[in-house]
C-alpha cells in the first residue's frame, strides 16, 4: 500500500518561491520517489541528522531538496521544507539556513 503525501503549508510556500518548471519538477517527484519505501536509502534519498526542521530525510533533485518525515502509523510522508543547495548550504526562501541543532 503507497504512502500518503502531504505537504505542509511552510512546503507550499518554499514551492512558491521557486520557478514554475522547478516547482513542478519537485511536485512530480514526490510519488515516484516516496510513495513506495520512503525510509529505504537511495542515491536521492538519505536519512538527515537531527536539524531544526525535524526533517528526517532529504530527496535530492538537481540542487532542490525536500525535506520530509514520515510518519508510519498513518502510512503518511510529511514534505516539510523545500528548499536549493549551493555548495554546503541549504536555502529556503533565498535565504541560507543552519541545519544542525546547536
Amino acid at each position: 500500500m503507497p504512502y500518503r503525501i502531504e505537504m505542509t503549508a511552510e512546503a507550499d510556500i518554499d514551492l512558491q518561491h521557486l520557478r514554475k518548471h522547478e516547482e513542478v519538477r519537485v511536485r512530480g517527484a514526490l510519488a515516484p520517489h516516496l510513495a513506495q519505501e520512503p525510509a529505504a536509502p537511495s542515491h536521492r534519498r538519505k536519512p538527515l541528522d537531527p536539524n531544526p526542521h525535524e526533517a528526517d530525510w532529504q530527496l535530492r533533485l538537481g540542487d532542490l531538496r525536500v525535506l520530509y518525515a514520515i510518519d508510519e502509523p498513518a502510512r503518511t510522508v510529511w514534505v516539510l521544507r523545500v528548499g536549493r543547495k549551493r555548495g554546503n548550504r541549504l536555502y529556503l526562501r533565498g535565504v541560507p539556513v543552519e541545519m544542525r541543532l546547536e
